[in-house]
């Protein structure tokens, strides 16, 4: 069989169990991107604190801070956000457009995934149509947390077990000088990637957007590239760790989106820059698929695989060798699209960039208004076309199937 015909009989049978979860009233099914936050304001005014979160551009508050569920819901609601709150559906809980579901545990070891799964059975037969959220360890945690010898194991066992309808991690890279872990970052996401789409279900994780431990305060394109690398891997959803800052123990800097005392920190307008930016390719990029994932280097062009949509990405002479994260999709129409990430949070980068189809049938869609419009040449003076990606920045493309 033809290895395009194979991929579109795939993508079709994606579509097909869709539409068959979303006859189960029980089940949960995301309807848009995720834009979340881990520690919700805690103190002061929160009327304010939850208006200054809509007006960074977030949709989904995690768990319940400073006041009780139902008045969390108000204040969601109020401002146009959704929550995942904390507590029990056997507790009485008036329903509310803002009510997305129940945090139900945060970084379980595999010996808790039965009980897990009670818990998720017990969210849907109580609030048929509401999440129970489990978020997961990342691939860094301790061995004996996974039940089995890899991480790929302890994720495909909660998958089996608890039957979830979001699959949802945390992992924190370093970017220091000395240390660089943003391929186990990768390797995480490419395990959920794998994992997400055999089992049917979307993915989200979060990222670090504050200093902890001994992670550096992260530069917006630092944020930028963890963000964008998600969504190249495929996640349906991207969350802030943390909002609000943390004390204690690993938290002493400071620094998250707002201050301890809720004060905005310069993360507050980079994250607003950014998340307006997720939500205008929110629509399109809950109506992909993922079909693979590829890291691809300026200093050996012939080595683009096909399944890229792709034939060259070369830099402009001069320029810094570069690293890009190139995640492929398929569209419910039978189009391609392809995200392209510049790996490099330090440096921009200017490229000769040749897809597989002629360019005029390429389409991008915009990060200010979320449309489709024709790519255009960055720079029409070099020969060939030139796209240029900003630190850590990405892209999105639209291109259609090949015609055999």
């Amino acid at each position: 069989m033809n290895p395009k015909h194979f991929l579109l009989i795939a993508v079709n049978c994606l579509l097909m169990t869709s539409v068959a979860n979303a006859a189960d009233a029980t089940r949960f099914i995301q309807k848009d991107f995720v834009i979340g936050l881990w520690n919700a304001p805690e103190r002061g005014d929160l009327d304010k604190a939850y208006n200054g979160i809509a007006q960074a551009n977030f949709n989904l508050v995690v768990g319940t801070a400073a006041t009780n569920a139902a008045g969390q819901l108000k204040l969601c609601e109020k401002y146009g956000l959704q929550a995942l709150v904390s507590g029990s559906p056997t507790e009485p809980l008036a329903d509310s457009p803002a009510f997305m579901g129940y945090m139900i545990a945060d970084e379980p070891a595999a010996s808790a995934f039965p009980d897990m799964g009670h818990r998720i059975d017990e969210v849907r037969k109580l609030k048929p149509g509401k999440l129970g959220y489990v978020n997961l360890f990342p691939n860094y945690a301790p061995a004996w947390t996974f039940g089995g010898p890899t991480y790929d194991d302890y994720i495909r066992g909660f998958i089996e077990v608890a039957k979830p309808d979001v699959l949802s991690m945390d992992h924190y890279p370093v970017m220091r000088p000395s240390t660089d872990t943003r391929p186990n970052y990768r390797a995480n996401l490419e395990s959920c990637r794998a994992q997400s789409v055999k089992a049917r279900i979307p993915f989200w994780n979060y990222f670090a957007s504050m200093p902890l431990f001994d992670h550096l305060d992260p530069t917006e394109a630092q944020l930028r590239w963890q963000i964008f690398t998600s969504v190249a891997y495929g996640a349906k959803g991207v969350l802030y760790f943390c909002y609000w800052t943390p004390r204690g123990e690993g938290f002493s800097k400071g620094g998250a989106v707002v201050t301890a005392d809720g004060v905005p920190t310069r993360h507050f307008d980079e994250a607003r820059r950014i998340n307006a930016e997720l939500k205008n390719w929110g629509p399109t990029l809950m109506k992909l698929t993922s079909t693979g994932t590829y890291y691809i280097s300026t200093t050996n062009a012939t080595a683009i695989p096909p399944a890229s949509g792709l034939t060259n990405l070369a830099r402009v002479n001069g320029d810094p060798v570069g690293n890009y994260i190139v995640g492929t999709f398929q569209t419910a129409d039978h189009q391609r699209a392809i995200v392209v990430v510049n790996d490099s949070y330090s440096f921009t980068g200017w490229l000769t960039v040749k897809f597989d189809v002629p360019t005029t049938q390429v389409q991008e869609v915009s990060k200010t208004t979320g449309q489709l419009a024709p790519v255009l040449d960055d720079s029409p003076e070099i020969k060939g076309l030139q796209i240029s990606f900003g630190a850590g920045d990405g892209r999105l493309f639209l291109l259609p199937n090949h015609v055999e």
